[in-house]
């Protein structure tokens, strides 16, 4: 019990940061969003998935003008990259809408050399996981994990988010609003996170 007792003391915050505030206002506010959103604004390009693009971009910024460790915090834009091209499909929500319809899109097989599009995509995806081992960032992600105590609210509003966004994603209603609101939930918290290992001296460990 003791040693728990030190585990929690040496590796756990539970202090409530501005941040952290802010992610716990997207949860709170998920509820009334269900209630009384149309389903319309959780389309594709719809109001949620454009704030998401807004959120996704200020942590790229975050990542971008870190104070420490700018070459992780950059590859941490890269990555980035992978979920602003997966908000678009690839760019299929973008140019490829099917006329007349609402929230309808051409799948990639009806569309010209779109079997070529996965392939690729999961080519970038492995060249930056190939990135992270080479430029051996797993040692810095390894010592923020280590050396400083986790922010314990936002990674739990995250995996909050992962987890309601995994249900609403293998939901049939088709509920649109639940799996953006969890998803635009799990991008605050994220950019939470990032605002304190890049901003906040309590969490931000020396140069490699």
């Amino acid at each position: 019990m003791e040693k728990f007792k030190n585990f929690i003391s040496n590796h756990l915050d539970f202090k409530v940061y501005g941040v952290t505030w802010i992610a716990f206002l997207i949860a709170l506010s998920i509820p009334p969003m269900l209630l009384y959103l149309p389903q319309r604004f959780g389309y594709e390009n719809g109001l949620l998935e454009s704030i998401q693009m807004v959120v996704l971009f200020v942590i790229a910024g975050l990542c971008l003008t870190a104070k420490t460790n700018k070459s992780f915090f950059r590859f941490c834009a890269i990555i980035l990259t992978i979920l602003m091209i997966r908000e678009v499909n690839c760019g299929r929500t973008l140019f490829f809408k099917i006329p007349g319809t609402e929230n309808s899109f051409y799948p990639w097989r009806e569309i010209k050399y779109g079997y070529l599009v996965h392939p690729i995509y999961g080519c970038y995806m492995a060249i930056i996981g190939l990135f992270f081992i080479i430029k051996k960032h797993y040692i810095t992600l390894w010592k923020m994990i280590k050396n400083t105590k986790l922010p314990v609210w936002n990674i739990l509003l995250a995996c909050v988010a992962m987890f309601m966004g995994a249900i609403a994603e293998k939901a049939t209603n088709n509920n649109f609003i639940f799996e953006e609101g969890f998803e635009l939930l799990f991008y605050v918290s994220l950019a939470g996170i990032v605002w304190l290992y890049s901003r906040n001296e309590k969490f931000m460990i020396e140069e490699n």
